[in-house]
Parts: structure tokens; sequence; C-alpha cells
């Protein structure tokens, strides 16, 4: 029985450790740019990072879609992976109050398919629509001898954004103070985390077109696209920007993403959203443990909003059709605490 993310095959403890190993090589290319157009102006580890470029900062993204294409290949169903990408990556973009702006893609198949790719570019227009981003570009590969998948449908499918803001509006969660509040807006699911365990744990019981107990088939729910937050977002930053304190993306290690914001503070979850049934159903086929869901799947809460006031944010949220409320606050312990489960991560 799976129980873990790490006993399904990725341990994100020893993840972060490899993260790390890489970035003490790589952060010495700062140097190159020192003093110049595109001298970087923040460590590695924030959701994105950003350059310098006069009076603005170019923010760049770069993220893909992981384990979900194996659902995309059971389900033969390839329109919603395109917008999971550019999820990911505009969703990261805007956590330092930038506005995406471009992307290019990378799509690497095992065998070339047309009705595929097309598939595939129609779930990117779908995402950059929802985005307000342009697609300028991107690449394409063919390596049979690397990309291996179901019935030979195997892909792999990544981008990069970029983004621009101006100086004196970057976010970057230095104004966190306790006190502030956590602003939970709601997800549409599993989005594109957590996936590796989320397959092993749910195809040892149902096939990809079986109906779960709420209704929908399992293709529906896995492959329900991520949630942009890009215009409601940078609608609150427009509205309300000095309320706004930080910006965090629920993404993969669940809400550990927090803690990127701040560690001089700790975040303290009161409520939750509702949690939507696919996590209940993971949590019971596998019997996992609660600390482990709330470290691996985004639980319902998609992004955080942290600010001093929710008031003007969740009216914002709520007029572009995603729910949001207050699910916490910010204290001094330097911990992330859902109280509600008893749990610390």
């Amino acid at each position: 029985m799976v129980t873990t993310y790490a006993k399904a095959g990725v341990d994100i403890d020893k993840e972060a450790e490899s993260i790390k190993s890489l970035v003490d090589v790589v952060k010495k290319s700062f140097a190159f740019r020192k003093g110049k157009i595109g001298e970087p102006k923040a460590e590695i580890g924030h959701f994105a990072n950003f350059v310098d470029f006069g009076d603005k900062y170019l923010v760049l993204s770069s993220d893909g879609v992981g384990t979900k294409v194996l659902v995309a290949q059971l389900a033969n169903q390839y329109d919603t992976v395109g917008i999971d990408m550019i999820a990911m990556n505009v969703d990261d973009i805007i956590c330092v109050g930038a506005e995406p702006i471009a992307l290019v893609d990378y799509l690497a198949m095992e065998r070339t398919d047309p009705d595929i790719m097309k598939e595939i570019g129609v779930g990117l227009l779908k995402g950059a629509e929802q985005a307000n981003i342009v697609i300028v570009g991107g690449e394409t590969a063919t390596l049979k001898d690397v990309i291996r998948g179901i019935d030979h449908k195997g892909f792999d499918l990544a981008g990069a954004a970029l983004g621009f803001v101006k100086k004196d509006k970057i976010i970057v969660g230095d104004k966190i103070e306790p006190g502030d509040k956590i602003i939970g807006l709601a997800s549409s699911g599993i989005h594109t985390n957590g996936l590796t365990l989320a397959r092993k744990v749910i195809f040892e019981k149902y096939k990809i077109n079986d109906i779960l107990p709420w209704g929908k088939t399992v293709a529906e729910e896995l492959l329900t696209p991520t949630k942009i937050y890009v215009k409601p977002v940078l609608e609150m930053i427009k509205s309300d920007f000095e309320n706004i304190h930080g910006l965090a993306h629920i993404t993969g290690g669940g809400f550990l993403n927090i803690r990127r914001l701040n560690e001089n503070v700790g975040y303290k979850i009161e409520k939750l959203l509702p949690i939507p049934e696919i996590f209940s159903e993971i949590k019971r086929l596998g019997k996992i443990q609660d600390k482990e869901m709330f470290r691996t799947f985004n639980m319902g809460v998609g992004f955080c909003v942290i600010a001093k006031e929710e008031k003007e944010i969740i009216r914002i949220a709520e007029k572009y059709g995603t729910a949001a409320d207050v699910i916490g606050e910010v204290d001094k312990t330097k911990k992330i605490t859902i109280e509600e489960y008893n749990i610390e991560l």
C-alpha cells in the first residue's frame, strides 16, 4: 500500500537537497551580469526570479506538466494539459506581483503525432487566453529513445514564461508580519501536483473511465486543468497594492510553499476551504496521514494572498468566480500549522 509521496517515487525532502546542490553551482552565474542590465535581484528559491531592466524587473519562470501527461495518455485526451503547463508558469510569475506577458513551450514526443499535437495546441491557446499572454514560439523534439509512454504516445510538455513589474510594485514577502491574514483562493481540484502519488493510489482501485463516488470519471477528475489566477490577482494588486504583503502558489509541496515567502514568521491555518472529494478519496484509498496530504497536495487551496485586510481580496476573487476566504493568520512561531488537523509542517 502506498502511504507517502516518497514511497510513490517522489521524495520532496531529498528533492530539496538535490535542488540545493544544483543551485549552489548555477547561482555563481549571477556574477556574469553584475552591474549590467539583467542582473538578478533575488536569490533562487522564490516562485519566480527577476532581473534588472531599467525602471522595471523582468520576471522569469519555467515549469512543466509532470506525470499528469500519463493520465492524458491513459484517457487519450490531450486538450487540457496545455492549460496546466501555462498555469504552472504564470501562477508563479504573479507571486512577485508581476504581469505575465509571453511564453515559449517545449514539447518532446516519443513519436510525432499531429492529432495529439493539435489537441495540446488547443489547451495552450485556452491557457494563453485565461492568462492574457502570447505564445511566441517554442521547440519540438522527437526523442523515441528518451521519452517512453503508453502505447507509444509518450510526451513531455514544459515551458518558460516572461513577465514584468515596475520596481516599486514588486511583492516578495518581506513586509509580511504577525497579524496578517492568510486568504485562500479555491483550487479546481488536484491541479498538476502530487500526481505520482495520486495515480499510484487511484489506479489500484479504478480504471481511467470508471465513475468516482461523486459522479465524475477518473479522467474528468484528474484532467481538470490547473486554475489560472492571473486576472483576479493582477486586479487585486492594482486595486489594493499597499494591503498585499505576500502571494503564494500552492503547488508541489502543498502548504510548505507558504514558507517560501518569509521564513522569519509562522503561518497558522485555522480553517480550510471545502476540500475537494478527490483528496478524501486519495487519503482513504492510500491510508495516507494528514500531514503527508498537506505537504503533497493543495487540499482545495490553490493560491494564498497574505494581506492586512481581506475584504477587497475576497470581493475580487469572487468577481472572477473563485471562492475565497480567510483561512488563517501570520504569527511569530516560524512554523506552518494546520490547527484543525493538529499538524505542523
